[in-house]
């Protein structure tokens, strides 16, 4: 399994990584890593910290000379902005700050957190809280890609909705097809609600306002068989909605088709399987499942939506709240903040959903190189696919033979026709 731990706050000196379960030998370099936060970074309705928050990455343990070793992998991801202003108010050693934050703002952890650990200054709260910490998170998903891009698996994500207006249901990315989205200044491979997406923004932005949305992530050439159906803590479905909804500001995920498979009948609902003669294999022909069937992946495209809320720090004071030192009423202070950051949060969602799938694929294949671990797929694959196409002829001597454990009584009370005398 692949463990990750992230430290860190967010204009603290660094965040850090940490993963442990990597095999030996994989490549891995700082480029990598950095390409994966520059994408993090990208969206129309980002804040203008976006353009002077650089990403100082550091890789600071479990690689030699580009590979992995099998032990740790440790990351750092410096604060540009750390020496300049936060030296003194985040400094980890005795002292005092110079202004308590005691105004709590809603929609964040704040209050809460306030109250969980008796802290009086909510910057003890918010700064963890902060979903800078999910440049962390993709630091670890850029190392979790570039393990499963060697079992031919590929992970990327696209903007579906954002605030009122929703992309056409037929784009999606193709394998090998997810370059073009990031050229998108929303992550959106509609044009035309691209277009629209934009002006909503700039809508919002001028009313000092925020907007939530919905990302579709895609993983093309998930093996099959990864998670399991025989405890609940093993299947993939739910390892995949835990890490999601996880995500910062995330208050909802679905697998597949979800919310919209439970309003039709059962005989719409389920994907029909299918022999694929020229391939031969089975296929199924629809998604209506997410590529997960009884918690564990079907070798289809895996999919699942993600939605998040409309951010709750804005650019306009109009949330109300309540001063914790006076107990005057007041409105929310303003933290840097974006009109919106479903683009970015795509990438965020990319990165949770390759650690899932990595972990599971270590689990289900093992191995302490990569060499050892490809090998091991490859094996279980060439299995599959040998017992897929086997053609069992045993039954075609008598048509009328029945299953062993087939309950003739059973199935004509089920409708089946009357069992012979």
């Amino acid at each position: 399994m692949l463990r990750y731990l992230t430290a860190g706050e967010s204009h603290g000196k660094a965040l850090v990584v940490i993963l442990e379960g990597l095999p030996a030998g994989l490549p891995i370099t700082v480029d990598q890593i950095g390409n994966e936060l520059a994408r993090r970074r990208l969206g129309f309705g980002r804040g203008p910290r976006m353009k002077f928050e650089a990403d100082e990455v550091t890789i600071l343990a479990g690689v030699r000379h580009g590979l992995t070793l099998g032990s740790p992998v440790a990351i750092e991801i410096g604060n540009s902005e750390w020496e300049k202003k936060w030296t003194e108010e985040m400094s980890p050693h005795p002292g005092q700050t110079t202004q308590k934050l005691t105004t709590p703002r809603p929609g964040h952890a704040d209050l809460t957190g306030m109250q969980k650990y008796g802290f009086d200054d909510a910057r003890n709260v918010l700064e963890r809280a902060s979903a800078r910490e999910t440049a962390a998170r993709v630091a670890a998903g850029a190392v979790a890609k570039a393990l499963l891009s060697h079992l031919g698996t590929e992970v990327g994500s696209h903007v579906i909705a954002l605030g009122p207006i929703r992309a056409s249901v037929a784009a999606r990315p193709e394998p090998g097809g997810f370059a073009p989205v990031d050229d998108s200044e929303v992550r959106c491979l509609d044009a035309s609600a691209e277009a629209e997406m934009i002006a909503s923004i700039k809508a919002a932005q001028k009313a000092g306002d925020s907007l939530g949305g919905v990302v579709e992530v895609v993983a093309h050439g998930v093996p099959i068989g990864l998670g399991s159906h025989v405890h609940w803590d093993r299947r993939l479905d739910g390892l995949l909605a835990q890490a999601l909804l996880s995500i910062q500001a995330v208050k909802g995920v679905e697998i597949g088709d979800g919310f919209d498979v439970a309003a039709r009948p059962g005989s719409e609902a389920h994907d029909p399987i299918v022999w694929d003669e020229v391939a031969s294999t089975y296929r199924r022909t629809s998604a209506n499942a997410g590529g997960i069937e009884g918690g564990m992946s079907t070798g289809e495209v895996l999919i699942a939506h993600v939605a998040m809320k409309p951010l709750a720090t804005l650019n306009r004071p109009v949330l109300a709240t309540v001063d914790t030192a006076t107990k005057e009423a007041g409105v929310s202070f303003r933290e840097r903040t974006d009109v919106t950051a479903v683009p970015a949060m795509g990438v965020v969602a990319e990165a949770m959903a390759a650690l899932v799938i990595a972990s599971e694929a270590l689990r289900k294949f093992g191995g302490d190189s990569l060499e050892e671990f490809v090998r091991n797929h490859d094996t279980f694959i060439a299995q599959v696919r040998e017992q897929t196409s086997h053609i069992d002829t045993s039954s075609a001597l008598d048509p009328d033979a029945k299953p062993l454990n087939w309950d003739a009584g059973q199935a004509f009370a089920d409708g089946a026709d009357a069992p012979k005398a």
